[in-house]
């Protein structure tokens, strides 16, 4: 029912998952992933012990293949199952039950494996980890390309309908949520890999937004304007882009283009002026409140 491609990045440590079905939400059961501890993939006809109960395992320090035998062992419907354990070291174990919907199967390279259940053909999982393998970028973009080769490939013989992907960093975050690198989800949809593909962009455009705040704190104005632009021509009609390249340009007394950002905003759904003046009360911009009256008059009613 499913095909699922769980890897982590020698050179980050970032561990990774993505996986399509054409199931309801599946990102919803398949993924279990934990920064500095694993990454586990449980699908075909899904238990939902294996992936927090691996990942307890991973904790307690068990390897993969010991953490997925135990899985197993407590499994009277093991035979159904098939799941994929990948731990922060990169060792993986795999396994596909005897009784799993064919076309079935599972594929492993350099700290990656795919597997796959009710695929139109056995090509499926074999091409996933040619194409993570051979693609550039990072996890995130060769995750994504693995599911691409899989739909090349055939993939799930009823069609599509859900997809996810998720990235998570090496180790844990001090900040609270902040291992998270990418973590989308599609539940359904006539063409979930090519919506994941859509948001990994929009989501490297929100990561690009939140850089060039930091830009802007550190007193680097010129960098964080070059982002924005960057940024305004890939989405023109993105009010947040919009309002916030506003605030830079009148930070730099570019005044005109600033008021023609904001109308643009106002122009695609009213009430981002009034946010403005809103953000300039609660003291969010640096900006006296009077020159953003004066960048918003007579937009607001």
């Amino acid at each position: 029912m499913t095909y699922s491609i769980v890897a982590r990045d020698p050179q980050t440590g970032e561990l990774g998952i993505a996986v399509q079905s054409r199931f309801f939400a599946v990102g919803r059961f398949v993924p279990a992933i934990e920064a500095g501890v694993g990454v586990i993939a449980s699908q075909s006809f899904v238990n939902p012990a294996y992936g927090p109960e691996g990942l307890r395992l991973l904790r307690a320090g068990l390897a993969p293949q010991a953490a997925l035998d135990t899985l197993i062992s407590q499994d009277p419907g093991a035979a159904l199952r098939q799941a994929a354990v990948l731990d922060t070291h990169g060792r993986i174990a795999v396994h596909t039950g005897m009784s799993c919907v064919a076309a079935a199967g599972h594929a492993t390279g350099v700290q990656c494996s795919a597997q796959a259940n009710m695929m139109a053909h056995e090509t499926v999982w074999p091409a996933m980890i040619e194409a993570f393998e051979r693609a550039s970028g990072d996890l995130a973009e060769r995750l994504l390309g693995a599911m691409q080769a899989a739909e090349r490939a055939g993939g799930d013989l009823r069609g599509r309908q859900a997809a996810a992907l998720i990235v998570v960093s090496g180790q844990p975050s001090p900040t609270p949520g902040g291992e998270r690198r990418i973590d989308l989800r599609i539940d359904d949809h006539p063409d979930p890999v090519g919506e994941i593909k859509r948001l990994l962009s929009y989501a490297r455009a929100q990561q690009q937004a939140d850089q060039s705040v930091k830009k802007v704190l550190a007193g680097d104005f010129d960098g964080a304007l070059a982002d924005l632009d960057a940024l305004y021509a890939a989405y023109p009609d993105e009010p947040a882009l919009l309002t916030h390249r506003a605030l830079l340009l009148l930070a730099v007394g570019r005044f005109d283009e600033a008021r023609q950002m904001v109308e643009r905003a106002e122009a695609i759904h009213h009430g981002w002026a009034e946010y403005l003046l809103r953000f300039a009360d609660a003291r969010v911009t640096p900006m006296p409140r009077e020159l953003v009256e004066s960048l918003v008059a007579g937009l607001i009613p």
